[in-house]
């Protein structure tokens, strides 16, 4: 069976883990992203399999994380 890529989906997509198939729950996350040699620690929503962990990230999200991510590579040059 072919399955397309989570990260071409919305997150709301997925009732299962696409890589496990545990349950999705909705959880408040940490999330470090890192730039250059600065880091931002953010808290953000996921939803999170409670069976291997694996986190899955809104559109936007994401978005948000390759602006900051942006962001600290210029702020170190």
């Amino acid at each position: 069976m072919d399955r397309e890529e989570p990260r071409d989906m919305e997150l709301g997509q997925f009732d299962y883990c696409p890589v496990c198939g545990g349950e999705l729950l909705k959880r408040q996350v940490e999330k470090i992203v890192r730039g250059g040699d600065d880091t931002a620690t953010l808290n953000v929503e996921a939803r999170v399999c409670q069976w291997c962990g694996e986190r899955l990230y809104s559109a936007d999200t994401v978005k948000s994380f390759e602006r900051i991510r942006a962001g600290l590579y210029q702020s170190g040059r």
